[in-house]
């Protein structure tokens, strides 16, 4: 058998282990849980407005409140940051100001 059946078939025999509970992983990660419906509502946004305003997916925010979905570590960060700073975010994801356009 060459190495890297080798290493599969160990890989293997390790996911089953840590399956069954007989091995701890090497490292795993868990999300912190973000409510995204109290931060959507302490911002007074609908979940469309809520996903457009920040460059979000409607279906994706409307999927992470009804706990169809987790969002990831990056989403985490990003709905950490949203509701800490939603001016900063929404700077970041609009569009880039023409200089001629007046600031909204």
């Amino acid at each position: 058998m060459s190495k890297f059946g080798e290493r599969l078939l160990t890989s293997a025999r390790e996911a089953r282990a840590i399956a069954r509970g007989e091995l701890a992983p090497a490292r795993s990660y868990e999300a912190d849980d973000v409510d995204v419906a109290a931060i959507r509502k302490r911002l007074n946004l609908s979940q469309d407005k809520f996903a457009a305003r920040f460059g979000l997916s409607a279906a994706t925010v409307r999927d992470w409140e009804q706990k169809r979905r987790r969002p990831d570590r990056t989403a985490v960060i990003l709905l950490k940051v949203i509701d800490q700073s939603p001016e900063t975010v929404e700077r970041a994801v609009s569009p880039p100001r023409l200089p001629d356009q007046p600031s909204r």
